[in-house]
């Protein structure tokens, strides 16, 4: 993990504008937000899915990329003040703080169509039409039918109460639509899977999407702001439905677990997911 981690640092260290071109403070910001900093779940569920089907190394860095652009310039819009307001972001100033609220709003703009540069630069499969359905899920995952559709979902349930069924929806699309989009673009820069195959693993990302959402509620009602990087308690302090809120800690805490055996399950018919169940213990099993 560590070694894979190193190497995403340095695949976005070479795919973002360097900090000495014009526009030179958008690059700088872009620089800030990306770089140094993050587990990178997202990359790591990419490499240990093109593990299981033997994927070359150089198309699961650009993949490894642009899904972790796409999750960075999340960050940089959720945490602005006309989203969730948030101050601190993996233990330093947000980017709106450290440079303004303009050049945050641009920062994002410009990771999200960098992410998309990256996936159109390089040949990612040996077959076009799979290349161009890659793109897809990118786009669809990070649209209103994903991550940006959730956060409308979460903006209007401020305040509200949600059912397990709602909160999974949000959360689907929220949290999960980018999780399992990693593993789908990972595994399909190598041999292709049998429909089947495709389909255990489909039900891996799914439940991985979900766990990780879990235990994230949890780290925000138990854990300091020193371990989680970020203002912690927020959500409960902003009135947010959480699976804390709706289920209580306990009962969270099982679902992660539950979700994590799921998981591992779908994983069983297929050969060389080590790493893969390794990614669910850890994002299940982090902190708790």
């Amino acid at each position: 993990m560590a070694g894979v981690q190193k190497r995403i640092e340095a695949a976005l260290e070479r795919c973002l504008p360097p900090a000495d071109h014009a526009p030179q403070r958008l690059h700088e910001a872009m620089r800030y937000a990306v770089l140094g900093g993050g587990k990178r779940v997202r990359p790591l569920l990419a490499f240990a899915a093109g593990a299981l089907t033997e994927a070359p190394l150089d198309r699961l860095d650009s993949v490894a990329c642009a899904v972790e652009l796409i999750h960075a310039y999340s960050l940089v819009h959720d945490d602005m003040p006309c989203m969730d307001n948030d101050v601190l972001r993996r233990g330093k100033p947000t980017v709106h703080v450290e440079f303004d609220q303009a050049t945050a709003m641009l920062v994002g703009d410009s990771l999200q169509s960098l992410a998309f540069e990256v996936l159109a630069s390089g040949r990612l499969t040996d077959d076009a039409a799979t290349q161009i359905e890659m793109l897809r899920t990118v786009a669809v995952s990070s649209g209103t039918r994903g991550m940006a559709g959730g956060q409308a979902i979460d903006l209007a349930a401020v305040g509200k109460s949600l059912t397990l069924p709602e909160l999974e929806f949000m959360h689907i699309l929220k949290t999960g639509a980018l999780i399992r989009a990693s593993v789908i673009l990972g595994a399909r820069c190598g041999h292709a899977l049998e429909p089947s195959q495709f389909k255990h693993l489909d039900r891996y990302a799914k439940c991985v999407g979900l766990a990780f959402q879990v235990v994230d509620d949890i780290l925000d009602a138990e854990a300091p702001t020193a371990t989680l990087g970020k203002t912690a308690g927020k959500d409960a302090a902003e009135g947010k439905p959480t699976y804390v809120s709706v289920l209580g800690p306990a009962r969270a805490r099982e679902l992660a677990r539950e979700l994590r055996r799921d998981a591992h399950a779908a994983l069983e018919s297929l050969a060389g997911a080590e790493h893969l169940r390794d990614l669910a213990d850890f994002i299940v099993l982090r902190e708790f």
